[in-house]
């Protein structure tokens, strides 16, 4: 099978947040359950590096680094005797519109295009990761200050069940779902030790996600990252 996309993710900072799973609903592709931890159902707001992209193994070298904040949930699909564990999103944000053009035309993503930028600060001890992207004139953002030690994550934990989801899937039309795979090694984290989120949910994902806007996190999580790798043949359910 194809590769493709090629690239390297790192610094994945996912903020965790517990949402009514009605709300959810209609963003479900057809054939597609939410996937729940412990009898509740999660969104997460991403912020993470893009880099050294290639497309069917040809480096897009000008466009080929960049920040992707997106909103994401947690779905299931079982497939005979397994379940398949994946992500739909509700939107993600490149700075390049022909980033977000060629994903939108070839996959029907749901990419949007606006300013972007990143900070990161490393000391002995401790990394400083910073991404922002600016909506209406206002720049939001998503830091955090994390141990610099690197994890493995513990098998069944929550951070497992966010981070280790290796599918997409993609709403094609109201009666078609696309499938993909997403491989990449199970991730490192860094342990936390202080955030700050200034999102204006409402004005970025609408008026669904206007909850969040009053919402603390359950958690924030930061993965290492690595190389991934997209297939480039999508099945429609």
């Amino acid at each position: 099978m194809s590769v493709f996309l090629k690239a390297n993710w790192e610094n994945i900072v996912m903020a965790n947040y517990e949402i009514a799973p009605a709300i959810l609903e209609k963003y479900l592709p057809k054939g597609i359950e939410l996937d729940l931890y412990n009898g509740k159902a999660y969104v997460s707001l991403v912020g993470f590096m893009f880099k050294n992209t290639k497309i069917f193994n040809v480096p897009i070298f000008k466009f080929g680094t960049f920040e992707e904040i997106n909103l994401r949930f947690y779905v299931s699909r079982k497939v005979g005797n397994k379940i398949r564990r994946g992500v739909v999103f509700i939107n993600e944000t490149v700075p390049y519109k022909a980033v977000a053009w060629l994903a939108n035309a070839l996959y029907k993503e749901h990419y949007t295009t606006i300013p972007t930028r990143h900070h990161w600060d490393y000391t002995n001890e401790h990394k400083e990761i910073k991404y922002e992207w600016r909506v209406n004139k206002k720049w939001n953002s998503i830091e955090l200050v994390a141990e610099k030690e690197k994890k493995v994550m513990v098998k069944n934990s929550f951070e497992s069940f966010i981070f280790e989801h290796y599918y997409g899937y993609t709403k094609y039309n109201k009666t078609t779902t696309q499938e993909y795979q997403i491989a990449h090694p199970s991730w490192l984290i860094n342990e936390i030790t202080d955030y700050k989120i200034d999102c204006d949910f409402e004005m970025m994902y609408g008026n669904d996600f206007a909850v969040l806007d009053q919402t603390q996190p359950t958690s924030i999580f930061l993965a290492e990252g690595s190389a991934i790798e997209i297939n480039w043949k999508r099945h429609k359910i």
